[in-house]
């Protein structure tokens, strides 16, 4: 017989609703009675009478054939899942990994649909804008719309360099993704401004080129914040563009989706300002409900107890959850020795808080902050653009009373750094 953890073991006898020392007994060759046989042998797809000794008895015992108990079922479920991937970007569209925030996903699918329709995703980086985002595009790709996807991570640095550049790499991109010919220099005329240039290569030529309506997700748009020659206007057409949809049929085919990591810091105009317009968007953290789901999801067998422990380490914030389950799943560590070492050298978050310092250190203002942040026990008053870039991170939540650690593993990491 297979040798299988004891946890493991325990995990699926509950599962089951059998005890564990029955499950025992049948992995062992140890009698067990009919019905609890049968039961054991359906849920782990095996032929009950293939395996049974039996004379007619209500008492059986399996016979010992490794062969057969040895399945792909019996191993994949009483064994680490070492088949998890390891939790980095956007959780995959067919991912059994990505859990719901009712009613954010149903309100997304229905505004897509609209003529014209501007969504906007507001929420920390790793909390699942990027993951919702492509589900929003997935949807629109079912009701018949062309799709694209574009990051402005995708840029490098030279398409900052002024509005038009900008503009020609943002038109540039749509056209490459759809498969269509590049064809700037034929619409982008001299003495017309920037953005006109761009409205008329969409509506010109891209929208009537497909035919279809047309949603284009944009993320990490908060990336422009730091470049005010270019933000202002771009942002000013794009608002254009949604209001535009309800004078002109042609604009009725484009639909927008913005994601970005923190409130608008930058000054803005707020009638060219695409974030008071469409929308709105913002994504809460797991509740312990959505965590105690995924927790199934990783086959572990924990007590609304064992939930509430992590969650007094980490929160609900969604990729530090995905971070610890995978681990705890494939038992690299225990539950326990997650809650003492997270926070250190040691701990499964090393490289995530690494990253997270590394960038701080990058503005010693923010890391200053985040600093006396971590070793206050009550709200600290910030300014607003160091307070928001510290939410973009994930690193702090903002209260009426000033700004908190997200969660108590950044607190115990910045107060000892």
């Amino acid at each position: 017989m297979m040798k299988m953890g004891k946890t493991n073991q325990d995990a699926f006898a509950h599962e089951i609703q059998i005890a564990p020392s029955t499950f025992s007994n049948f992995l062992n060759g140890k009698n067990v009675a009919l019905g609890t046989f049968q039961q054991t042998c359906q849920h782990l797809d095996l032929n009950w009478e293939e395996i049974a000794d039996r004379e007619d008895s209500q008492i059986i015992s399996p016979v010992p054939q490794p062969s057969i108990i040895s399945t792909t079922t019996l191993t994949s479920i009483l064994t680490p899942d070492i088949s998890i991937k390891y939790p980095e970007g956007p959780v995959a569209f067919d991912s059994p990994f990505y859990i719901e925030r009712p009613p954010k996903e149903q309100d997304c699918y229905r505004e897509i649909s609209k003529h014209g329709a501007l969504i906007r995703i507001k929420a920390p980086e790793q909390t699942g804008k990027t993951s919702l985002l492509i589900r929003i595009l997935h949807q629109a790709e079912t009701k018949g719309d062309r799709t694209v996807y574009i990051s402005l991570k995708e840029a490098d640095n030279q398409c900052f360099t002024n509005l038009d550049k900008f503009l020609r790499w943002f038109c540039a991109t749509v056209s490459r993704k759809l498969k269509l010919e590049n064809r700037l220099d034929e619409y982008w005329e001299d003495d017309i401004s920037c953005n006109l240039r761009c409205e008329s290569y969409f509506e010109e030529y891209i929208l009537p080129e497909i035919g279809q309506p047309l949603t284009l997700g944009l993320d990490e748009v908060d990336r422009l914040f730091a470049y005010p020659d270019i933000y202002g206007d771009f942002f000013g057409l794009l608002r254009y563009l949604h209001e535009e949809a309800r004078r002109t049929n042609i604009w009725q085919k484009l639909r927008l989706v913005l994601a970005h990591s923190t409130e608008i810091y930058v000054p803005l105009d707020i009638n060219r300002s695409p974030f008071n317009a469409g929308f709105p968007v913002d994504l809460p953290e797991f509740s312990s409900q959505q965590i105690t789901n995924l927790v199934q999801k990783h086959q572990l067998n924990w007590s609304d107890e064992e939930v509430t422990q992590i969650m007094s380490m980490i929160g609900g914030h969604p990729f530090l959850v995905r971070l610890a389950l995978y681990h705890i799943a494939r038992q690299d560590i225990s539950l326990d020795n997650f809650l003492q070492t997270a926070a250190s050298e040691s701990g499964i978050y090393a490289n995530h808080l690494h990253r997270l310092m590394s960038a701080l250190e990058k503005q010693p203002e923010l890391l200053v902050a985040m600093r006396e942040v971590a070793k206050l026990n009550r709200p600290l008053q910030l300014i607003a653009e160091i307070k928001f870039k510290l939410q973009a991170m994930g690193l702090v939540k903002i209260t009426n009373d000033g700004v908190i650690p997200s969660c108590e593993l950044y607190r115990q990491y910045f107060q000892n750094c």
